[in-house]
């Protein structure tokens, strides 16, 4: 069954909820989402609440995927650039699709689904993301479209002794 997508839902308990529980079990099941296993909802609430800021000060939107059960799949955060030479181009953070769905094709309907809400915005010509090497993210976006235009080696360091690549890719809307 495939997602249904919402940008810009509104904020209540049961959505931030929500996705602190698929960004906990993403991130537990080796997900490269900023944090490393094990980690709990409360440990990733003070990064929420951030992008929660930033979706109050107008500076990040939300894309939120439902699966078939009305329940949290997919979420993507869309940032705008806050510089003033790159306002063009915006972000996409915390790509997450949930375990369970793996496989069902959910992360590419989240990439096209965040492409599309890109293109609904007035002046962007691009979307940018990084995503943490030897994980193989950085093959899946590029089957999504997405061109590698940087690396920065060892940026990551995920434990000690186990340091990863940082991976900048892009994806021109024009």
């Amino acid at each position: 069954m495939p997602l249904t997508f919402t940008l810009d839902p509104s904020i209540d308990p049961a959505l931030r909820d929500g996705v602190l529980a698929l960004w906990a079990d993403v991130s537990n099941a080796g997900g490269a989402v900023g944090f490393v296993p094990p980690v709990t909802p409360d440990e990733i609430r003070p990064e929420l609440m951030r992008h929660l800021v930033a979706m109050a000060e107008d500076r990040t939107r939300l894309l939120v995927g439902h699966d078939e059960e009305g329940r949290i799949a997919a979420t993507a955060f869309l940032s705008f650039n806050q510089h003033r030479l790159m306002r063009h181009h915006l972000w996409l953070y915390t790509v997450m699709v949930h375990p369970a769905h793996q496989g069902k094709g959910y992360g590419r309907a989240l990439m096209a689904a965040a492409e599309e809400a890109a293109r609904g915005f007035d002046g962007i010509e691009a979307l940018r993301l990084t995503c943490r090497g030897g994980t193989g993210a950085d093959s899946f976006y590029a089957a999504c479209g997405y061109k590698e235009v940087g690396r920065v080696p060892g940026a990551i360091r995920v434990a000690p002794g186990d340091d990863r690549d940082d991976v900048h890719m892009m994806l021109p809307l024009r």
